[in-house]
């Protein structure tokens, strides 16, 4: 009985020990634990004047020029809209939720055309056009001035 108790005690020790080593292996989320990763947090750091809190690595990743040719292509299927008012603009920033009621959906003729990503939806406010999260509302990434 003294031994079946000593191998069940040293299993439990064996499984925490090494479930705990597994668990410290990768504190980065993805990233490791190198010090020179730290100055550059994924690609999107400073895209955006309007760059909000939040981890924006697990995204899409936007190409602006592609997005900013089939809007210039296509342009029977939006319309531009009115610029917004200062505050409502100082509102709309990248992490931060779309305020109510601002936003436009998109000619779907367009919205085909644009790349689409799963979780994401791109929306019109004013004369820009945005990239919201779904399940939150949070806004992504804007493309200013897209429809001027």
């Amino acid at each position: 009985m003294f031994k079946s108790r000593s191998l069940i005690a040293a299993i439990t020790c064996l499984a925490l020990v090494s479930g705990s080593v597994t668990a410290l292996a990768d504190p980065g989320n993805g990233q490791g634990n190198n010090k020179a990763n730290h100055g550059n947090q994924g690609s999107h750091g400073n895209k955006n004047k309007n760059s909000g809190g939040g981890d924006w690595s697990h995204g899409p990743s936007i190409n602006h020029s592609s997005v900013l040719e089939i809007i210039g292509a296509n342009t029977g299927y939006w319309s531009p809209g009115p610029a917004l008012p200062p505050g409502i603009q100082k509102n709309l920033a990248r992490g931060k939720p779309l305020p109510p009621g601002i936003a436009k959906k998109l000619d779907g003729r367009l919205v085909g055309r644009l790349p689409h990503y799963d979780g994401y939806e791109w929306q019109q406010v004013g004369t820009d056009l945005i990239l919201v999260a779904l399940a939150t509302g949070l806004v992504y990434e804007i493309l200013n001035g897209v429809f001027d």
